[in-house]
């Protein structure tokens, strides 16, 4: 039997199990340049007026470092520039992916049960890595024909789909070496993130040396794998032969999965696990202690990703009003995300929603943490002791409500303090600014209730309709502002009615209507979850 045995069948599995999440990653992911270039191709109509947009979003460092080298003024080169972003998502994406397919079975002891059937020891891995391939493959090409109906030329699109598919194919293979390393899920997601940052900061670095004129550190904007991946220069160069390299990259990481794959058993992971102490700490005595060891390092990691973010917004939110003041188009798409006052108040009320709408892919996965812990049946064990549900589900709901809280005060504080001293006002500007990150919280707390009302009533579905929810809340704050779409269809999403700060007038009854609301539906997920079989039938 061949160690690839099964690969076929296990493929389709998993594409029975993500038939709900994946066609939503890769219709959002699709989506993203193509709303771009819908919304820039009326804001900037012309050469003049999108080289003078670069020039603006070129000046300030912090923008060169996210976006990479400056491109040229055609709309195509404009967007491959600007969706750099949106390729780092996709390499999260098909990291995460491929471990939750392999890393993830592991620990639910799914893997072991599916080896004992006429399977390959590789076959895993492998429709793992297919199955990510694939998705990734679509997503490119859904990419390439949005970007053609945008009438930029068909060469640049391809070029440009085929590298955001790169990045999912890329780091998908990164997800699994990874996951032969550690033997828990979330520390092969950690290895697997650190070494996305890495690559992220070191193509930073080049190109913001590059731009500089900095010759002795240009060089890292090739450092792979990203580097390879921006400088395929979609709309200008056209470098198909980069996606060569990215090919043997590909195979060669593929190859280093394998061969460790064969290395370790199943369970375990090549780097040991530090052994625990004897007896349990005093403060692990109750479910709230369990539950921040289990939380911490996400919200660590999520605070420190938000303070970024928030040094992002002050330290350019002078600049972005400076743009946006020649612009009364581009005025008008912020004002619907961030309400009508100052240009500078706007546009930060905009990006902190934008901020809050990704706490609250925090918020999700903290609450279906529960579900975690139920399908690995980690919880049965420790509901038989003196542990009521109400306390165990209390404890994980702590992270899943006070946790996006305290990311958003990062933000806040960070982009409250970088923005005053711009400004020169710190007294005034810092408490206006983290106002507007706090404002966002009741949205976030809806979509957390949301998932624990469905965890505790139809657990099975928790995870599709947590990130479906999700996905609604992304596509209608972003893409549908810069389509225009109906006010009545925009109402859908939570964030929608969260008052526009700084800036705008605060009212209580859409916080209290919001809160209210996912005050319900919490008390509905834990009426269930102390109703039902623990795990589910």
């Amino acid at each position: 039997m061949s160690a690839f045995t099964g690969t076929g069948a296990l493929v389709r599995l998993i594409l029975r199990r993500d038939r709900v999440l994946m066609p939503i990653w890769v219709l959002c992911l699709a989506l993203i340049p193509v709303a771009m270039a819908a919304g820039t191709a009326g804001l900037y109509p012309t050469d003049a007026a999108r080289q003078g947009y670069i020039d603006d979003l070129s000046s300030t460092p912090l923008l060169s470092m996210f976006y990479g080298r400056t491109p040229g003024p055609s709309l195509g080169a404009l967007i491959f520039w600007r969706s750099a972003t949106g390729m780092i998502v996709m390499a999260l994406v098909g990291l995460l992916t491929v471990i939750r397919h392999t890393r993830v079975e592991e620990e639910a002891g799914r893997r072991e049960l599916v080896g004992s059937a006429v399977v390959g020891r590789h076959a895993g891995l492998a429709a793992a890595l297919a199955a990510t391939s694939g998705a990734s493959l679509v997503t490119g090409v859904l990419v390439a024909l949005g970007m053609i109906s945008q009438d930029t030329p068909a060469a640049g699109a391809f070029a440009m789909g085929l590298a955001w598919a790169a990045a999912g194919i890329v780091f998908a293979a990164v997800g699994a070496i990874t996951a032969q390393l550690s033997s828990g899920a979330g520390p092969a997601r950690g290895i697997g993130i650190v070494v996305l940052a890495l690559a992220f900061a070191l193509r930073a670095v080049g190109d913001v040396a590059a731009g500089n004129g900095g010759d002795g550190l240009a060089w890292l904007s090739w450092t792979p794998p990203l580097g390879w991946i921006y400088q395929v220069q979609a709309y200008e160069a056209d470098r198909w032969w980069m996606f060569a390299l990215i090919a043997v990259l590909v195979a060669a990481l593929a190859r280093v999965a394998f061969a460790l794959s064969a290395r370790r058993d199943i369970g375990a992971g090549l780097l040991a696990s530090r052994l625990g102490p004897a007896a349990a700490a005093p403060g692990l005595r109750t479910p709230l202690a369990l539950a921040w060891r289990l939380h911490r390092g996400t919200l660590y990691a999520w605070t420190a990703g938000l303070a970024v973010y928030g040094l992002l917004i002050g330290g350019i939110a002078k600049s972005a009003a400076d743009l946006m003041a020649d612009n009364r188009q581009l005025q008008e798409i912020m004002e619907r995300m961030g309400g009508s006052s100052a240009v500078s108040d706007v546009f930060i009320a905009g990006t902190l929603g934008l901020g809050a709408t990704a706490v609250s892919a925090y918020a999700i996965s903290a609450a279906l943490r529960m579900r975690g812990e139920e399908a690995g049946q980690r919880a049965e064990p420790l509901l038989a002791t003196p542990v009521s549900r109400a306390r165990w589900a209390a404890g994980h709901l702590v992270f899943a409500l006070l946790g996006p809280a305290v990311a958003m005060t990062a933000a806040g504080l960070a982009a409250g303090l970088t923005y005053g001293l711009s400004t020169g006002d710190m007294g005034a500007q810092l408490p206006r600014v983290l106002g507007g990150a706090l404002v966002q919280l009741p949205a976030v707390w809806l979509l957390a209730a949301l998932t624990v009302a469905v965890f505790g009533l139809l657990p099975r579905l928790a995870p599709a309709v947590g990130w479906v929810a999700l996905s609604v809340c992304l596509l209608l704050g972003q893409v549908g502002a810069a389509l225009r779409l109906d006010d009545a269809l925009l109402d859908v999403s939570p964030f929608t009615h969260v008052p526009h700060v700084p800036g705008g007038s605060v009212s209580a009854t859409p916080l209290l209507a919001l809160t209210g609301i996912a005050a319900a539906l919490l008390l509905a997920g834990l009426a269930g979850v102390r109703r039902r079989d623990i795990p589910a039938g």
